[in-house]
């Protein structure tokens, strides 16, 4: 800002009090006007607002607009491909390869065009057991995204810490900052681009503060494999007695909302670690999606939105009583809440527990309408699913998503995000899975009585109540039926729950065509997993369905 005009911001005597000794200046980031290192939430709400960035809104949230990208632009993602890279690394459509020579031009570009500017810096942490946590620095060129990463990662007040903190992975987020395709080699003037040698990655364009949150999850997917870690995309809890479930799935499955249970302990809702000593949150802080959230069905979530901490990214807002409205998807429906994890009530707060899952859910949105709510894996079917990771992108998600939701395969329910090549987590899991024998559930939180735009979607009453009852062993005591295509069991019956819920058929009223869709289902099931069934075992091969006999 002051670039351009010479006067002083509310932080501006604050600025150097919490810096580091290892300075700007060891990214190349030299001849900058001012630093603003570790500053604390109400400084950055004052910086933030006083530079325009974003309004205060009733009881004391900060309400941001990320401009043309309300999510993430998965196609602008790359990877360099280098020595320590070249064999390790999935390539393909999630991991774009980029050339050192070209991230070199680029960083220079990039130093550049700083010279005279002001950036925030926040050194923190990514992983909540201490054997495992990576010291990450993020900086930033505005001040929400400094408080974004106070909010999502893990962070430290200890002065003489961060006098001395060295990081092993830095963020360099610049949305005024634009690629040029024809130089650059980027798809657009948006990029994403991970380097593994240089330990950084550079965001550039984009607002969109999902962006920083993935790119260290993506990192954290990459190196942790290297120290028997298996990275997931999922949320977790553990209930009074000790009992740990996993939650996988995509945005806007229900990782975080079916995760926030008054009855268990959050852990973390979205990225997690599996160690040989149990379970460990990635992050500090929840990245919630808002649009028609209801203080009825998600309390803990609701309650977030409205104090003084949180994000809300592109929530609409009255301007003259700064009330917001969460039913407004008019910007998009990929509203945001990015908020502290100590902001849920019941929460697990060292973010790790040293023992293992008793119970793991791949959540899929179903937008077809023909998969039951719930159904138990065996270890193969439980390898077969989470290697198709069959779900629905959400509206808002990504960009270019219309508001009907697409059916995808996303391995690992998290595809975007996966660095090595899905069999390497698969194996993990798998090893992981038969030692601590944990229950597979598969559970359904798409639609039912038809697709979508015809059936509706799944009571979250009924799917609290089934896994409820599948985290409190109540579904051992049931019988089950052997589902006549996937082959997985469904149980007959389920307390607190209509017994013809647990039949998808019932709430279709044409049955021919309901296995017409169920089989079509299967197809791309079968058709999906060519991509996979080299490297496969035949025992997962063969879990996977079978279609009607024509």
């Amino acid at each position: 800002m002051s670039k351009y005009l010479e006067f002083l911001t509310p932080a501006t005597k604050e600025a150097k009090e919490l810096a580091s000794d290892y300075s700007l200046e060891n990214h190349g980031l030299t001849y900058l006007d001012r630093v603003f290192w570790n500053l604390n939430d109400s400084s950055l709400y004052e910086e933030a607002v006083f530079r325009n960035e974003g309004h205060i809104a009733f009881q004391g949230p900060l309400i941001v607009n990320t401009g043309k990208h309300t999510a993430r632009a998965a196609a602008d993602k790359f990877v360099v491909q280098e020595e320590t890279t070249n064999d390790k690394i999935w390539w393909g459509v999630y991991n774009r390869p980029f050339s050192t020579e070209k991230f070199n031009s680029l960083v220079a570009r990039l130093q550049a065009w700083a010279q005279g500017e002001e950036f925030f810096v926040q050194d923190c942490y990514a992983g909540a057991d201490p054997e495992y946590r990576l010291p990450v620095r993020i900086i930033t060129e505005k001040a929400w995204h400094s408080l974004f990463a106070r909010n999502m990662f893990i962070t430290t007040e200890d002065k003489d810490t961060l006098k001395k903190f060295i990081p092993e992975f830095t963020v360099i987020a610049v949305p005024g900052f634009k690629l040029d395709p024809k130089i650059d080699g980027t798809r657009s003037e948006t990029g994403i681009i991970l380097n593994f040698d240089q330990r950084m990655a550079i965001i550039a364009n984009s607002l969109y503060g999902g962006e920083i949150k993935k790119s260290i999850f993506t990192v954290l997917n990459f190196l942790l494999t290297f120290n028997d870690v298996l990275p997931m995309h999922c949320s977790a809890n553990v209930g009074k007695g000790g009992d740990a479930a996993l939650f996988f799935g995509l945005s806007g499955t229900g990782k975080t909302t079916l995760s926030a249970d008054p009855k268990r302990m959050l852990i973390g809702d979205d990225e997690h670690g599996w160690s040989s000593q149990g379970i460990f949150n990635f992050e500090g802080g929840c990245y919630a999606k808002v649009i028609r959230l209801s203080q009825e069905a998600e309390p803990e979530i609701y309650a977030c939105t409205r104090r003084f901490g949180t994000i809300l990214e592109n929530v609409v807002y009255d301007p003259s009583s700064r009330r917001i409205d969460l039913d407004d998807d008019h910007i998009t429906e990929n509203t945001r809440a990015s908020y502290p994890l100590e902001f849920i009530p019941n929460i697990v707060p060292e973010g790790y527990i040293h023992t293992h899952p008793k119970n793991i859910i791949f959540l899929t949105c179903d937008a077809s309408g023909v998969m039951p709510p719930i159904a138990r894996l065996n270890p193969a079917q439980a390898q077969y699913h989470f290697i198709s990771g069959y779900t629905s992108k959400i509206a808002g998600t990504e960009i270019g998503l219309g508001i009907e939701p697409q059916i995808t395969f996303s391995a690992c329910f998290g595809a975007p995000f996966m660095v090595r090549h899905p069999f390497e987590y698969a194996e993990m899991l798998k090893e992981r899975m038969l030692k601590h024998n944990v229950n597979v559930w598969l559970v359904n939180t798409g639609w039912v009585g038809g697709r979508f735009g015809v059936g509706k979607r799944i009571s979250i009453r009924h799917t609290r109540n089934l896994l409820n009852a599948a985290l409190e062993g109540n579904l051992d005591k049931v019988e089950y039926r052997k589902d006549k295509l996937f082959g997985f069991e469904v149980p007959l019956s389920c307390p607190e729950v209509p017994t013809d819920v647990l039949e998808p058929s019932n709430s279709w009223g044409n049955k021919d065509e309901y296995w017409k869709k169920y089989d079509a289902l299967a197809a791309r099931f079968i058709e999906n997993f060519k991509l996979f069934k080299k490297g496969s075992s035949q025992e997962v091969i063969d879990a996977g369905p079978k279609r009607f006999k024509s």
